[in-house]
């Protein structure tokens, strides 16, 4: 359940971290970054962003990366030039420094899961299927009242599929991805390596499949912020759009500074 952070709270931040330097920020993309689309491929990037993105990752120590159900190469053709450590396809996947460091395998029964869904979006208009290689997505966000019978079917997938992958449910989507990946198990990972050890996490999503991130941050003593309104959530702040978000990183670019308490503002 949210709980807004008091103002004893903010005050706490705000000693924590006065100074970029002690600040690691981790990103979710879709309704984060962008707005969701009807579908995935017609996400749009405010072009202001990635330059944003890149002179406050400079300014963080490099400690700034985005946590996203993409994978990594989507994430880099969206942010191009520019190049960020990125744990895509829920922590499937971590690249960082400019090295893969991470990836789960694919399982051997994702093939034929495959074909079964794309049999299902074959005969359902408004049904996409998302390969992602290590994993696969079920979206019916243009096909709403097919909601119950989409995740009836992947549900039952993910199950026989076995415990080698787990069901991820998010806004007009589900995903079989591995089980030993996780947003939150991402960002730990992350949080365990020098260029972001020992300094405030704070970790910015929207959706059901960020929850795990909240949790992971708030146990640290980070900051976890949620956008939008629309659910109960582990998260600690809410803003309420990614426009805010932007303005909140556009302006911290241009006047070179960033602290936790930039997020409780909005």
């Amino acid at each position: 359940m949210t709980t807004l952070i008091e103002p004893e709270s903010i005050h706490e931040i705000r000693d924590i971290a006065q100074t970029e330097q002690q600040i690691a920020l981790f990103l979710d993309f879709d309704g984060t970054l962008v707005e969701i689309a009807p579908s995935p491929e017609d996400v749009k990037l405010d072009r202001r962003v990635a330059p944003a993105l890149e002179a406050l990752r400079l300014k963080l120590g490099g400690a700034l990366a985005l946590v996203s159900g993409r994978p990594i190469a989507f994430l880099d053709e969206m942010l191009t030039p520019y190049q960020f450590d990125i744990a895509g396809l829920h922590g499937a996947q971590i690249r960082m420094g400019g090295a893969l460091r991470a990836q789960s395998d694919a399982p051997d029964s994702l093939h034929e899961a495959l074909r079964e869904l794309v049999r299902f979006a074959n005969s359902h208009v408004g049904i996409i299927v998302e390969d992602k290689r290590i994993s696969v997505a079920l979206h019916w966000r243009l096909a709403p009242t097919l909601k119950d019978e989409a995740l009836d079917l992947m549900r039952r997938t993910a199950a026989k599929m076995g415990p080698g992958v787990r069901l991820q449910e998010g806004k007009s989507v589900a995903e079989i991805v591995p089980a030993n990946a996780s947003k939150g198990g991402a960002i730990a990972w992350l949080m365990a390596t020098p260029t972001y050890a020992a300094r405030l996490p704070i970790f910015i999503g929207d959706d059901i499949t960020d929850e795990d991130g909240f949790k992971t941050v708030n146990a640290m003593g980070g900051l976890s912020v949620r956008i939008g309104a629309d659910r109960e959530s582990h998260a600690m702040h809410r803003l309420a759009s990614p426009t805010a978000l932007h303005r909140i990183l556009l302006e911290a670019a241009e006047n070179g500074h960033l602290s936790a308490a930039s997020f409780t503002q909005g």
